[in-house]
């Protein structure tokens, strides 16, 4: 089983960009798909993307598509959220989750994900 931890948050003006990462432990990191979220105050956990095993199969939620991008090294266990033009509404805290299996299938709701990183914060000023 793999153990998650993100790091690169920070705080960012409207219109910045920030690289998230999500580093992780174990040997079998190539056979998880991966997925972003995120937790705003007093908004439940909502989808940003998600990246298959094999980093061919991508997904990202509407309020992210054309600024936010995926990317996964499964030689470093590391998968990447690259984050563009941001906004204030982008503010929260961001996870990365973890779901084994060689599926090709996206996956969109954090129930479907076993193992959660700790977060890292994004706050984006106006």
């Amino acid at each position: 089983q793999v153990q998650l931890v993100e790091s690169g948050g920070g705080l960012v003006q409207a219109g910045g960009s920030l690289r998230l990462s999500c580093a992780a432990s174990g040997r079998t990191f190539s056979s998880y798909a991966m997925g972003w979220f995120r937790q705003a105050p007093g908004k439940e956990r909502e989808f940003v993307g998600s990246i298959n095993w094999s980093g061919d199969r991508i997904a990202y939620a509407d309020s992210v598509k054309g600024r936010f991008s995926i990317s996964r090294d499964n030689a470093k266990n590391t998968v990447d959220l690259r984050m563009n033009s941001l906004k204030p509404e982008d503010t929260a805290i961001y996870y990365c989750g973890a779901r084994g299996g060689l599926s090709g299938a996206s996956y969109y709701y954090d129930v479907e994900y076993d193992i959660w990183g700790q977060g890292t914060q994004v706050t984006v000023s106006s």
